[in-house]
């Protein structure tokens, strides 16, 4: 039977928020089965409740990067490319402390996050791992944009984005992504954006920490970031990898197929609040051998991630 896991030693990073700027350390830890994903805000004054857990029923509506809040009002935002490395390191449980309102950027990807838990390694706990089984479909819409939820036998994606800049323009891509596929796949790919929706961003306030360095920036037919892109179709991939980030706030590993166009964080959101809304629509199952195998981050922590002290 497949158990929960979590990191073996805590791991330490540093970076710049995309949309405050403000720079902000993070310190990822181990934690107990059972616990999940939690973060926590060390900046809060004495008597304000810091912990926030990485659940669907905690994230806001917001349309640019993943913002959760607790029970206080208490927020952290832009959690999705750090929520999408532990689901594809296998990594269920963690304590993810820090100093700021939003999680570092880094360089866009969900690389750099991946090299931290690998520094730190994974370990099993003495706890079954449950899956979530899609039953039924789940669907929004918002205009063009749709999200789905359909049953299948492993975790599986399929996404298309259209953006008017030729540098994007149409890209789909269909990705079965049990195992260590998104490490391979996606992990890497960083976000992207138009050089118009710099400007306009910053006007409001925001983007205040990116750069052509965190992020890719397109104009037209250009790539005005610093050597280009990662893979010709990094845009859809990213997009796949924040889904992937965004669908981990279900709170364990799904077994199901994700149908994306033109979505986004606020539209999973809304689709993860649709499934948990309709109780004939999923199940939450002790996996077989079989299933698990087809599990997101199923079988990484032994094959894939091993503490630097051990690769040494």
């Amino acid at each position: 039977m497949p158990e929960q896991t979590t990191l073996q030693a805590p791991a330490s990073v540093a970076g710049t928020g995309l949309h405050t700027g403000a720079p902000v350390r993070v310190l990822l830890r181990p934690a107990p089965a059972g616990s999940g994903i939690v973060f926590h805000r060390l900046d809060v004054p004495e008597g304000t409740d810091p912990r926030i857990p990485a659940r669907w029923d905690r994230a806001l509506l917001s349309p640019l990067a993943t913002r959760l809040a607790n029970g206080s009002g208490l927020t952290v935002s832009t959690v999705e490319h750090l929520m999408a490395a532990l689901v594809a390191c296998g990594v269920h449980n963690a304590l993810v402390e820090l100093e700021g309102p939003e999680v570092p950027i880094l360089d866009g990807s969900a690389a750099p996050w991946v090299e931290a838990i690998r520094r730190a390694g994974t370990v099993p706990l003495d706890a079954p791992l449950e899956a979530i089984e899609i039953l039924r479909s789940v669907e929004v819409r918002d205009g063009e944009a749709v999200a789905r939820l359909d049953p299948h036998d492993g975790f599986a994606m399929r996404f298309a984005i259209d953006f008017p800049d030729a540098a994007i323009g149409r890209q789909s891509k269909a990705l079965d992504l049990g195992g260590e596929a998104v490490l391979r796949e996606l992990a890497d790919s960083r976000t992207f954006c138009r050089q118009a929706d710099v400007e306009r961003m910053r006007s409001m306030g925001l983007a205040l920490g990116g750069t052509y360095l965190n992020a890719v920036v397109v104009e037209g037919a250009r790539v005005l970031s610093p050597g280009g892109l990662r893979h010709p179709d990094e845009a859809v991939r990213h997009k796949m990898l924040d889904a992937v980030g965004d669908l981990a706030l279900a709170g364990a590993p799904i077994l199901g197929l994700y149908t994306g166009r033109r979505s986004g964080h606020a539209l999973t959101a809304r689709l993860l609040t649709a499934l948990f809304s309709n109780p004939d629509a999923w199940r939450r199952i002790l996996p077989s051998p079989a299933q698990a195998a087809r599990l997101v981050g199923a079988g990484v922590g032994r094959a894939h991630i091993a503490p630097a002290s051990a690769a040494a």
